[in-house]
């Protein structure tokens, strides 16, 4: 099977095209055949050595995709040949085939296609967590989105409407606002520079939202400190772009309450897996929800679709094509 591995060493690791033997379904696990597979920040972090450390190289990058079942293994039930599944993270998905834990796999309704199936798992689970479980928005709540026109950004924002929220959203450039605007974002700021804590508190008559959403590392830190109301809470994700580093926390000029997210507590059983998958799935097939793909490539090109999401050339979610 063709694959993409990184190899190299020195902090910004080489992506290759590779010929590999094919993986074999062994005990708990099932053999897939891969029709897409979604191209995520964790993946550039792995690159960068901020994951998989212990891995030696070359490894297989990618953890999402959806794909059809080729032949299971022992013990396997719930997960039979020929049915079309979804993940969220088995590392080895930039490949054409891949054995994965069948636990890790999610079965993907006749009327949800494949690109929008790969497209919704990791970003989608994620923004269900930050707005059910982390944070549960309430109706009249007013969320602060930050990077709202990236594939988390667009999935979140309609989540936090669903649930009755406002969205004030934070863009980089004009050409994003639009974006963000379809996707349901009450309000838009564009800013580039991390200064858009007056604007947000303009924006709801000084209060401050009642919760901040940030991956965008430490540039936009201190502005979502700024943006909170009293006991807002503000929900830290993505280590990807840096934290903000040491934090005196009675230096705080209010009370807030800071957490960081981890996608994974979100769906530590099976069961809570499926269950919310099945949630999205529904969104989507009843017209919720709607996935943007912000591009397609082939994945010998793996290493251009990095480069466009780091320089953030495009808005939602990035899929391969093997």
């Amino acid at each position: 099977m063709k694959a993409v591995v990184m190899n190299g060493s020195g902090g910004r690791e080489m992506l290759e095209h590779v010929e590999r033997p094919d993986p074999v379904a062994g005990p708990g696990q099932a053999l897939v055949d891969i029709a897409f597979a979604g191209v995520n920040f964790m993946d550039i972090g792995v690159r960068q050595g901020m994951a998989w450390s212990d891995t030696p190289n070359p490894k297989i990058l990618g953890v999402e995709g959806v794909g059809r079942v080729v032949a299971v293994g022992g013990g396997v039930e719930g997960i039979a040949p020929g049915q079309r599944v979804a993940w969220v993270y088995a590392p080895g998905s930039y490949a054409q085939r891949i054995a994965i834990p069948a636990a890790s796999l999610v079965p993907v309704p006749d009327a949800i296609d494949d690109r929008t199936a790969a497209s919704v798992m990791m970003q989608g689970l994620t923004a269900s967590h930050f707005a059910t479980d982390f944070y549960p928005v309430q109706p009249g709540d007013v969320a602060f989105v930050h990077a709202a026109a990236g594939g988390l950004g667009l999935l979140l924002t309609q989540i936090v409407k669903l649930r009755g929220g406002d969205v004030i959203g934070r863009v980089s450039s004009d050409e994003k606002v639009a974006a963000a605007s379809e996707a349901g974002a009450d309000h838009v700021i564009v800013d580039a520079e991390g200064r858009f804590a007056e604007e947000a508190l303009r924006l709801t008559d000084g209060e401050g939202v009642h919760v901040v959403y940030d991956g965008s590392g430490p540039k936009t830190f201190q502005g979502s400190l700024d943006v909170l109301r009293r006991s807002g809470v503000f929900c830290w994700y993505g280590p990807v772009l840096g934290g903000p580093g040491p934090l005196n926390i009675i230096s705080l000029p209010k009370s807030i309450k800071i957490g960081y997210a981890v996608f994974l507590d979100h769906i530590h059983t099976p069961e809570l897996l499926r269950a919310r998958s099945a949630q999205l799935f529904d969104w989507i097939r009843e017209g919720k929800l709607r996935v943007r793909i912000g591009g397609e490539y082939p994945l010998a090109d793996a290493a251009r679709a990095h480069a466009d999401m780091e320089s953030r050339k495009t808005t939602g979610k990035l899929l391969l094509v093997p």
